[in-house]
């Protein structure tokens, strides 16, 4: 059991010390990646190999997975196959098949020279002593057969009851990230080989992880996070993750459940607070959980123990300020947006902001602010209001009734004395 991440690299570096071990092949795990386990097998001269496809691809390119289930989703065929023949010194046609095949050959050798596997844990069956790895390309099982000593490491919260509650798991994880009914390969793991066994390792190590974890134990706004089963739905659904990459929440885990799960695991330090405004509040990621994790609600609780603590700028308190000020009268608003107009000409080039000046740097140094439009909405409207007038009579005595009935409505009911 690890307490921390300083705890599991240490264990790890014992075992990898212990067995002389030259080389480490490793299938797809999120908590070696939150360990950085691969740096510090590189320190002590171990070769630490990735062997998952995407896992690989991203390997080679120094990089961190952008994405919790498919890690390279943000290269495209042709940025892999240049990658991919960087490594093997010839050129590789960016056809999927040609490039997998290298990748399978070359894998194939590290799987047979390997003194150590490691692998990540799906879910642990406490009922059995029993991980369960689910994967799609084969490598896991590979990683788990061929190398003498196994290392597993396993979140605490990925414990189940028993093997009944695995075919509940078996059928909502693949369904949830990938769309499959079922997963290519779900290995049981109860141990390590067996006099009956015909492959195996002579050792097998599980390192159960906490690393932040127990801090959500009896906390009413954040336990239901160790509910995750890391399927990825909620990225693949989310807006804002889609538009603007794993890599720009600045963690191992992205996406709605790394906006929550980075600070909670973190203990909410102020310099992880900011991705929890990385969020339109919309709610798309709540509708695609499976296990129902409330994160939009996470979100807002985040904002406010920011707030509470005190955390917040003092530029953005101030500009909230005037924000309240500004949006709280109408005529502010049209003499703002004026101004704005007038103000803008000479930043303007080409239908967009292209400058990198006060708040505009960080936005522009990546993309470009949109210039603001030559009429507004309500401007616009009365030209479509009068090219309308007269086209649906019927149409418009009756909208007129109903709209002239909702203002007199709000009128009785106290409504009428907002600004505007």
């Amino acid at each position: 059991f690890a307490a921390d991440s300083a705890d599991a690299v240490r264990l790890t570096m014992q075992i990898a010390e212990h067995k002389k071990a030259k080389s480490v092949v490793k299938s797809k795990s999120m908590v070696s990646e939150e360990l950085h386990i691969n740096h510090a097998l590189e320190q002590i001269g171990v070769e630490a190999i990735e062997t998952d496809l995407g896992e690989y691809i991203i390997q080679l390119a120094g990089e961190t997975p952008s994405h919790i289930i498919i890690p390279a989703i943000h290269k495209n065929r042709y940025q892999i196959a240049d990658l991919l023949s960087e490594d093997a010194g010839e050129k590789l046609e960016p056809d999927t098949g040609i490039l997998a095949g290298y990748v399978r050959r070359k894998l194939r050798e590290k799987f047979l020279e390997a003194d150590i596997g490691m692998t990540g844990c799906n879910f642990a069956i406490a009922d059995t002593g029993s991980i369960v790895l689910f994967e799609n390309e084969g490598n896991a099982r590979m990683v788990s057969t061929i190398p003498k000593t196994q290392i597993t490491f396993m979140g605490m919260e990925r414990i189940i009851p028993t093997l009944d509650d695995l075919e509940v798991m078996a059928t909502l994880l693949p369904r949830s990230a990938t769309g499959q009914k079922l997963t290519v390969y779900m290995s049981v793991i109860s141990g390590p080989q067996r006099e009956q066994d015909g492959d195996g390792p002579e050792e097998m190590h599980v390192i159960i992880l906490d690393n932040g974890r127990s801090l959500q134990l009896g906390d009413p706004q954040f336990q239901e996070l160790l509910n995750c089963i890391r399927c990825g739905a909620c990225l693949n659904a989310c807006p804002v993750y889609r538009h603007i990459g794993g890599h720009a929440y600045g963690g191992v885990y992205s996406g709605p459940i790394g906006a929550v799960l980075t600070p909670a695991l973190n203990k909410n330090v102020d310099q992880w607070d900011d991705i929890a405004s990385a969020s339109s509040l919309c709610g798309a990621c709540y509708e695609a959980c499976p296990v129902k994790i409330p994160l939009h609600d996470m979100l807002i609780y985040l904002r406010q123990r920011k707030v509470e603590r005190g955390a917040t700028d003092f530029v953005e308190k101030v500009g909230m300020k005037g924000f309240n000020f500004l949006m709280s009268d109408a005529k502010r608003v049209k003499a703002l947006i004026k101004l704005g107009r007038i103000g803008q000409k000479l930043l303007v080039r080409d239908g967009h902001i292209k400058a990198k000046i006060g708040p505009l740097k960080g936005w522009n140094s990546y993309r470009y602010a949109p210039s603001m439009a030559k009429k507004t909405f309500r401007e616009s409207w009365k030209d479509i209001e009068q090219g309308l007038e007269g086209t649906f009579p019927e149409l418009d005595s009756v909208m007129k009734a109903r709209m002239e009935k909702l203002v007199a409505d709000r009128k009785d009911s106290g409504g009428g004395h907002h600004h505007g």
